[in-house]
């Protein structure tokens, strides 16, 4: 069982096997209906489905995963990445450099990132010096963006 001693929200569930509605569920893991709705999709959960009326039941478990899923997307890590993620840490026995080599992998994504950021910050900074910026309806910032 996933369980986060900062999140009091889900702590007063876990005594028991209670099941919840999608809202709740969602009010709970901090997530809104349809990204809920969509991890179950996706098969990040799996709810119980009433045969009858095809609604879905959560567990508790199935919110801490959730809320899991959901500061793991703050860091952002993609989909795939959250599934092996969750999957370590469902895994007692895993060896932690498989969660650092992942964690170690978006760091690197994240400085290439911040690269290009400050690459196009440089550029839009030297764009709107040169752009005197008054009645004219000449723009050099214009003209950057339209040359092919």
């Amino acid at each position: 069982m996933i369980s986060y001693k900062d999140d009091h929200k889900v702590s007063s569930y876990r005594r028991g096997k209670e099941k919840m509605n999608i809202g709740k569920a969602a009010s709970l893991s901090g997530l809104t209906v349809k990204t809920v709705r969509y991890y179950s999709d996706i098969g990040i959960i799996k709810p119980d489905i009433h045969t009858k009326t095809g609604y879905r039941h959560f567990s508790n478990d199935d919110v801490a995963k959730l809320q899991f899923v959901g500061k793991a997307r703050k860091f952002n890590f993609g989909i795939e990445e959250c599934r092996e993620l969750l999957a370590l840490y469902e895994n007692k026995d895993r060896p932690s450099k498989d969660v650092k080599k992942i964690t170690l992998e978006k760091i690197r994504e994240i400085d290439i990132k911040l690269s290009e950021l400050n690459s196009l910050k440089g550029q839009l900074s030297k764009l709107a010096l040169i752009c005197e910026g008054n009645e004219e309806s000449h723009c050099p910032i214009l003209d950057a963006l339209s040359d092919g």
